[in-house]
């Protein structure tokens, strides 16, 4: 295939698969029984790139009603127009939200397509930087009981070697810091002292309990607080900042570029957080690493690791990635090529082209929805 690329994408497709978790999760907010991934498939040649995202149907309806009309016919490589049209073109609707997490699916297709197009790994396209990246363990929901969370400890430490495990805390709306602090302080005395333990708060605490959950657990050596209180709160998040040892970090809401800078110019955040299936794919996770870099900061992937392994190999200042237990089982059980998290570090495989997963349709047809 000629470097200068000039293929006509000739197909773009959505599907919806709602897919029960393992058990009851639930975090500091929220609660859910089953998970909805919206697959995208882009044609063009004789290649197929493949994106997702995790949101409602209502993303495959954006992207049928919405951007088809945008993206068949374009060169594969006009990803940049593609994005920036789509973008104009969701205004009315909302860029936020769902919007945007229809147009960061299909992004993540179409850089899969024009690396496959080139016979390139998709982390050598974009130049990689890391050989490998960082992951750490994400779960540890608060409708685990002491035995469940033990167990997926065990599997995150003794069988992955991961250095870093988070739990979410905040258990219903911030009304139960007794158990929050337990929780804690079972994982640090699972973990041993050598480990790091994450914590997120998915906004559920005000300011003042969230400073004070992690001043009456000094004990177990919290050294990241993810989203201790609401990611809108920016002056809250600062505060909380101030007060506390750990690194704050907030960003998954992020839907555009703007709410990214604005977490980072206003002192809110040690590490940005940024979503690449909501955060308008490669195109939009580049953008604010680079928006990170302007303020000294690094980025971390959050959720859906396999969206994130090639773009923050490709990434100077990436920290981590999240092995979100949820996400990372069904990438594992529904795409070939899938990526081991041992020894807590993924390294995208050089010999598969494009992003080197294959979505196994034939496995998810009974979780597809209509």
């Amino acid at each position: 295939m000629p470097s200068n690329i000039d293929v006509p994408i000739t197909s773009l497709s959505a599907s919806t698969y709602v897919i029960p978790t393992d058990g009851p999760e639930a975090d500091g907010t929220f609660a859910w029984d089953s998970t909805t991934m919206v697959v995208v498939e882009a044609r063009a040649g004789d290649q197929t790139g493949t994106g997702w995202t995790y949101a409602p149907r209502a993303a495959a309806v954006v992207i049928e009603d919405t951007l088809t009309d945008i993206v068949i016919g374009r060169d594969a490589g006009a990803i940049t127009a593609i994005y920036e049209e789509a973008c104009r073109a969701v205004r009315n609707q909302g860029r936020g939200g769902i919007a945007a997490c229809a147009i960061s699916a299909v992004d993540l297709a179409l850089w899969d397509l024009l690396a496959r197009l080139h016979d390139e790994p998709l982390h050598r396209f974009l130049g990689r930087v890391h050989r490998d990246v960082a992951v750490y363990g994400s779960g540890g929901f608060t409708t685990y009981d002491d035995r469940r969370l033990d167990e997926q400890l065990t599997y995150w430490v003794d069988t992955e070697g991961f250095s870093s495990v988070k739990i979410k805390i905040g258990e219903s709306w911030g009304a139960n810091v007794t158990r929050d602090l337990a929780r804690m302080r079972q994982v640090r005395g699972r973990i041993g002292p050598d480990r790091e333990l994450f914590v997120d708060g998915n906004g559920a605490y005000g300011v003042s309990q969230a400073i004070g959950v992690l001043m009456r657990c000094e004990d177990a050596a919290v050294s990241w607080f993810e989203e201790p209180v609401s990611s809108d709160d920016l002056e809250g998040l600062r505060s909380v900042r101030h007060a506390v040892t750990a690194d704050v970090a907030a960003g998954e809401y992020g839907w555009d570029l703007w709410t990214l800078r604005r977490l980072c110019s206003s002192g809110a955040v040690d590490c940005l957080q940024a979503d690449a299936t909501r955060c308008g794919g490669i195109t939009g996770w580049r953008r604010a690493a680079t928006i990170a870099a302007a303020y000294g900061l690094e980025i971390s992937g959050h959720t859906s690791p396999h969206a994130h392994a090639h773009v923050a190999s490709a990434t100077v200042n990436v920290r981590h990635l999240e092995w979100f237990h949820d996400h990372a089982r069904i990438e594992e059980r529904f795409f070939d090529g899938s990526l081991s998290p041992s020894g807590g570090r993924v390294n995208p495989d050089d010999e598969r082209i494009g992003n080197g997963y294959t979505f196994r349709s034939s496995d998810a047809a009974h979780f597809l929805v209509q």
